[in-house]
């Protein structure tokens, strides 16, 4: 099994904490990203995803014009180092619940893993289950 270096997102967007949640979420449409880490001067400190802007932006009738990445955004961050597995990573997940983590080399923030590239390693390497006619 390789390592999660192999397949994250080394391209990660970031926003500023007093970005407002609609231009945060025209951001993630535009780019076809299902997060953003959240920088406040030279330090990520959280992630904003989809269900973030369901949950507690969507959910909350506030105005999307108004309201925050900041108070709506995911944090501290969950992170794993890249040197680590894919496997630990999956497993890291669903431990905490969450469909994104930041990935880190010497604790400095490198990219990013989601739920969407694990199942896209685990197609590519598993056999077909059902033959096909």
């Amino acid at each position: 099994m390789g390592t999660v270096a192999r397949i994250m997102t080394k391209d990660v967007k970031t926003v500023d904490p007093t970005t407002t949640v609609r231009i945060a979420a025209k951001s993630m449409k535009d780019a076809r990203l299902g997060s953003l880490f959240v920088k406040k001067g030279a330090g990520i400190v959280g992630i904003v995803t989809d269900t973030d802007l369901v949950r507690r932006a969507l959910a909350s009738d506030q105005d999307l014009n108004v309201l925050t990445v900041e108070e709506i955004m995911t944090s501290p961050l969950c992170s794993i180092e890249e040197t680590r597995t894919i496997g630990d990573a999956h497993d890291m997940m669903g431990d905490l619940g969450v469909r994104h983590l930041g990935v880190t080399k010497a604790g400095e923030v490198v990219g990013v893993i989601s739920v969407r590239d694990l199942l896209s390693y685990y197609q590519r390497i598993s056999e077909p289950k059902i033959a096909q006619d």
